[in-house]
């Protein structure tokens, strides 16, 4: 349902009075999607996993304990990037991209992502062709 006049205008001047009292986190919330949070928190959960993997490996010999401690880092850090695996899932392909994009220096010539997985595989299609 959409709002009325009266909700739409009340939330404009919360909005501006956000801007005023705080430009920075107004333009942090702003510019931040789900995608990009969603994201950050999987490279973390990805680090932490390994993080996991290292502690049981270097520790389990010594202390079945911190190797359990490990073992639990690494299911935590597994559900989070499940989860927030989920998140990115409901995102389209273009708008992952588009974020990337975004963050390229103004006069970087970089193809970007969408551009270097193009290339790679009109060169795979080229260098497997099958000869007639």
């Amino acid at each position: 349902m959409p709002l009325s006049d009266h909700e739409q205008r009340i939330l404009a001047e919360l909005e501006e009075s956000l801007v005023r009292q705080d430009p920075q986190f107004a333009e942090r919330v702003r510019s931040e999607t789900v995608y990009r949070h969603a994201g950050r928190y999987c490279k973390w959960a990805a680090i932490g996993f390994l993080a996991g993997v290292v502690i049981l490996i270097a520790f389990y010999p010594r202390s079945v304990a911190v190797g359990f401690l490990g073992v639990a880092l690494m299911f935590v850090s597994a559900v989070v990037f499940e989860r927030n695996l989920r998140r990115l899932g409901k995102a389209g392909w273009h708008d992952l991209t588009r974020t990337l994009q975004k963050d390229r220096p103004a006069g970087s010539s970089a193809p970007g992502l969408d551009g270097v997985l193009e290339q790679a595989r009109s060169w795979l299609r080229t260098r497997f062709r099958r000869s007639r």
